[in-house]
């Protein structure tokens, strides 16, 4: 019998897997994908027959090098090294101008200042209010016993920051970090965002991208240094057994799968449709909502940017990310609720137009390929009076464990946010099981 089954193979699972594989325990992981990696992952780019085949991520996923736990779950697979980290994040008006903002010689929380001072999206007006705003929420973090019941947007207003602040800075920033709307965002997530990612420290807002495509960073060679977790790829588990108040089982098609103890890593509505345990956990799943994020990838005939990624302001598309030396680009709406119902042509027709005014030489280029990728529950909604909502990794039930970005993570829905679910949950199955570790690293701040 193994001493783990975890259920879910996303980063939430298996983070956890490889936090007990290191510390020796037995662990098998079911994931019904024929890939491990969940909603950040990688797949060949559909194409005609004589063409060559590309490897995309389903959406581009990026962490800060405040995402600390996320980083030791890389570091336990031997992939830390293949994160690039930039140090520039470029901002681009319609028309082309681009502004970058990077770290300076001041130290934090002012370490934005001379870049901060040069940008030409904002005027003085819009700076000067940032600036206090910014302040403000540095000291409001501690003080304030309300931020999950009011909306980001409600607390800029409060802080009386000019819309086009609003629209170019706040929201450029945060959409892309928390993939939800200013004015359903809880202020309690955006205030951890701009802390822990651009005032806590000096170098955590260093944007990380990875420089081979998801599905490389678990693959199952990686996996190979910690020979004691084990896969079971195409295997849906369609309902776990509980008596006597313990899990007895996980059934998985004919098959019933025991361990001494279990992690589901499942996303919330999966879960929910397990009728042997889910009634169990007194969780309201209902409260949860999707939030879609939509990816799109253009391959161009020709070079058409040098910069490695930049954000783009005032349009529907927020993010580019450079591939193949600039002749792919990899652009990433988030919250992109209005684009559900477009065809995936339309996307294309308006994401080729609006890059026209960012990047002129896609003016000129020819569109090779393009591919799309609706991620519909790509997140849940980081609503104001959800975080109460969310549960804890332990349960009513002794020898089962709940990870997942969607559980009380102390994160919103994001990589790190699951990989902290997912070391949260080690960390009670190794005490379960009589020898206590310690996984969960604190943020940085």
């Amino acid at each position: 019998m193994r001493d783990v089954l975890i259920l879910g193979g996303g980063v939430a699972g298996l983070s956890a897997a490889a936090a007990l594989g290191e510390a020796g325990f037995d662990v098998e992981l079911l994931e019904m994908k024929p890939f491990a990696g969940g909603r950040a992952t990688s797949y060949p780019a559909p194409g005609a027959a004589n063409e060559k085949t590309d490897t995309i991520d389903n959406s581009q996923h990026i962490l800060l090098r405040c995402c600390v736990n996320l980083l030791d779950f890389y570091r336990r697979l031997g992939v830390r090294d293949r994160i690039t980290f930039h140090r520039e994040f470029f901002f681009i008006e319609p028309g082309g101008r681009t502004s970058v903002m990077k770290e300076g010689l001041l130290p934090a929380p002012l370490h934005f200042t001379e870049s901060f001072a040069r940008l030409s999206f904002l005027d003085i007006r819009d700076k000067i209010g940032i600036g206090r705003a910014l302040l403000a929420l540095r000291s409001e973090r501690t003080t304030r016993d309300d931020l999950d019941t009011i909306t980001m947007l409600d607390w800029l207003r409060e802080k009386r920051q000019t819309p086009r602040a609003i629209e170019r800075f706040w929201r450029q920033i945060l959409v892309s970090a928390i993939n939800e709307e200013l004015d359903r965002m809880s202020a309690l997530h955006g205030f951890q965002v701009m802390w822990l990612g651009f005032l806590a420290a000096p170098d955590s807002y260093q944007m990380g991208v990875p420089d081979i495509p998801l599905g490389e960073l678990y693959s199952p060679e990686v996996w190979r240094k910690l020979p004691n977790v084990h896969f079971r790829f195409r295997t849906l588990a369609t309902d776990v057994r509980v008596q006597s108040g313990a899990v007895i089982g996980v059934e998985a098609g004919a098959n019933i799968l025991t361990a001494k103890h279990y992690i589901s890593a499942l996303p919330y509505e999966r879960l929910a449709r397990l009728p042997g345990v889910a009634p169990l956990l007194g969780i309201d799943f209902s409260q949860f909502e999707p939030v879609p994020i939509t990816g799109i990838h253009l391959w161009f005939d020709r070079l058409v940017t040098e910069l490695p990624h930049a954000t783009l302001l005032d349009r529907t598309i927020h993010w580019f990310y450079s591939k193949d030396g600039g002749r792919r680009l990899q652009i990433v709406v988030s919250a992109s609720r209005a684009l559900n119902p477009m065809s995936r042509s339309g996307i294309v027709d308006l994401a080729m137009k609006e890059l026209a005014e960012f990047l002129p030489a896609v003016r000129e280029a020819k569109l090779v390929k393009a591919h799309v990728v609706k991620e519909v529950r790509a997140t849940f909604s980081a609503r104001p009076g959800l975080e109460a909502l969310r549960p804890e990794s332990s349960t009513s039930i002794p020898n089962f464990t709940l990870a997942g970005d969607w559980t009380r993570s102390g994160w919103p829905s994001t990589m790190e946010g699951a990989a902290r679910s997912g070391h949260k949950a080690a960390e009670r199955v190794a005490a379960a099981l009589g020898k206590p570790a310690k996984f969960l690293l604190p943020d940085i701040a």
